[in-house]
């Protein structure tokens, strides 16, 4: 995608991640409604036109890297905006980890995002690029110990060595930060300057997004990663949180040390066994009373109650954790300073 994106001369093109398209979207869609004058004679409104009017209005050209569909709400919007685009000849450019038949494998109400994909085939062709190679995980010079295993070592005195020595090179001193996120306050306890010295309860215990991280990728260029667990089935939310944190880190170049229960090949205790033999949590049963789904509806094998989507993922996140510590990824957001 990166060579791609740099050879082509047109000057109308945008590269981006999905999750950041996808939070623009959601959030042009709320203006445009909030900024509309209502016509009494009109019963439905629809943003998407005026929302297709400010994309083409900065590009015709769009490449998305890591192209997934994890959440109903976008599920939703994808067909109907893409058509807009599609039909005013915008192009899009893609990579993704699953075929178009597979996108949304395990949504909630997936029947009614499948008629998208029709949509996506008729006018996009899918080439498949998969070598068998995760080049991720080949041998690269490292940039330093920058993963630290808890049962090896004292992980907080090795974290606190490397704080230390990056908080001396930023103009700042050590004292929490309070983030504005679309008028939401994010408060972090220990930063100093682009440097954001964390917990893991701290970025994934707590209910936070796309959104969260990429404003924290936008704010930090080195995150410390203090006490990461061993992931199991009643952890899914938190590794939901996790993977979404570093692909996010990772598609900003976010330079990341680790100090975590074991390595990051076994960071993960769960797959599609495990999970079918898990049963409902009482948060889980909550929502599935909610949205009236029985054990028997199809929608009981959604994501959202097996983490299906997760353990899809497993893999990616595990070989980009590897990359994150090569001195080729640390060198990408090098900060200027002392």
């Amino acid at each position: 995608m990166d060579l791609f994106y740099d050879c082509c001369p047109i000057v109308a093109k945008e590269r981006v991640h999905f999750h950041a398209f996808m939070n623009r979207v959601h959030k042009t869609i709320h203006d445009v409604k909030i900024n509309t004058p209502k016509d009494p004679s009109q019963k439905f409104f629809d943003p998407i036109p005026p929302v297709a009017d400010t994309i083409l209005d900065r590009t015709w050209l769009l490449c998305f890297d890591e192209f997934q569909v994890t959440d109903i709400a976008d599920a939703m919007i994808l067909k109907r905006l893409f058509s807009e685009l599609w039909q005013r000849g915008f192009i899009i450019v893609a990579t993704s980890n699953r075929p178009p038949d597979e996108l949304y494998k395990h949504g909630l109400q997936r029947s009614n995002f499948v008629p998208f994909i029709d949509v996506l085939k008729e006018y996009c062709d899918c080439v498949c690029l998969d070598s068998g190679i995760d080049y991720r995980r080949a041998s690269r010079l490292a940039a330093g110990q920058l993963y630290f295993v808890g049962m090896e070592r004292d992980t907080d005195e090795e974290m606190d060595k490397i704080f230390k020595k990056l908080a001396s090179r930023e103009t700042d001193n050590i004292r929490p930060r309070t983030l504005d996120i679309f008028g939401r306050r994010l408060e972090v306890a220990k930063t100093c300057g682009g440097v954001l010295d964390s917990q893991f309860e701290e970025l994934c215990a707590r209910p936070l997004g796309s959104g969260d991280y990429i404003v924290l990728s936008q704010v930090f260029h080195t995150v410390l990663i203090r006490n990461i667990p061993v992931f199991g089935m009643h952890q899914l939310g938190e590794a939901r949180r996790f993977i979404t944190m570093i692909d996010t880190f990772y598609d900003h170049k976010v330079r990341v040390v680790c100090s975590a229960r074991a390595y990051p090949d076994q960071l993960f205790k769960f797959d599609s066994t495990s999970a079918a033999k898990e049963s409902v949590t009482d948060q889980q049963r909550l929502l599935m009373d909610d949205l009236k789904i029985t054990q028997n509806d199809p929608n009981a094998s959604a994501n959202v109650f097996t983490g299906m989507e997760e353990i899809f993922a497993v893999d990616r996140t595990i070989s980009r954790l590897m990359e994150m510590q090569s001195e080729k990824y640390w060198q990408h957001r090098e900060p200027s300073g002392p």
